[in-house]
């Protein structure tokens, strides 16, 4: 069984015991979360797909860590005017294990 679900403006493929990393959610480590989301499901009897959401399935997740992604770095050079500016970027995330899907 594995479900899709939007989470941070991004969509995930997750099943039960699956550890994933999604945008920083509100929350200490061993919280719940629910997502409502879910755009579709799949199980032994078929897929459900939802318009734009499957109504009445969530997907809970518990979450393990909040930590900082891999530092990403921007450069811009303009040639020949002597211009360059580096900056550096690490996005806040949230790492969860997914333990319910349900229908």
């Amino acid at each position: 069984m594995y479900a899709v679900i939007k989470t941070g403006s991004k969509q995930h493929k997750v099943s039960e015991g699956d550890v994933l990393s999604v945008e920083k959610l509100v929350g200490e480590k061993g919280n719940e979360v629910v997502f409502s989301e879910v755009l579709m499901v799949s199980d032994d009897k078929g897929v459900k797909v939802g318009k734009p959401f499957v109504e009445g399935a969530t997907v809970v997740g518990e979450i393990i860590a909040q930590k900082k992604g891999p530092k990403l770095i921007s450069y811009h050079m303009i040639r020949r005017k002597g211009f360059h500016k580096k900056t550096g970027h690490r996005q806040n995330l949230t790492s969860m294990k997914i333990t319910k899907i349900s229908i």
